[in-house]
């Protein structure tokens, strides 16, 4: 009545975009994680982590369980499969133990993997459609 003005309680769903999630070091997370958007984690994930985009594991973070986004940039401890449809990197002091799924791959000196690997863009998209089969 007085200087009403159309008020929603109802903030809706947050916009889409491309904006990062971070996984704070020191913030332990049971449970697997979905995203479209790009990921950072610095802290510890016990479950798998999938994303549309890129997903990034800092020096402090750790993972056990299996990533599976379009690109991965790993710099912390990976326990578990990693798949990335364009472009996988293991860098500075990574430690990663399981096997890496790439189109292509990046490997710095320092970085430490125990597994196998597969690459091209072929064995990610059949990977990909193997796992989809096996959920049904």
């Amino acid at each position: 009545m007085f200087n009403a003005k159309n008020k929603t309680d109802n903030a809706g769903p947050a916009p889409a975009g491309n904006g990062t999630t971070l996984i704070s070091a020191g913030t332990v997370l049971k449970g697997d994680i979905k995203s479209n958007g790009d990921l950072r984690i610095d802290g510890t994930i016990y479950g798998n982590i999938s994303s549309n985009a890129k997903i990034i594991i800092g020096a402090n973070g750790v993972v056990e369980g299996d990533i599976t986004g379009n690109q991965a940039d790993i710099v912390g401890k990976v326990s578990g499969d990693i798949r990335a449809k364009e472009i996988l990197q293991l860098r500075g002091e990574s430690v990663v133990t399981g096997n890496l799924y790439a189109g292509k791959l990046q490997v710095e000196p320092s970085a430490t993997f125990n597994g196998q690997c597969h690459m091209g863009a072929n064995v990610v998209e059949m990977n990909s459609n193997e796992q989809q089969a096996a959920a049904r």
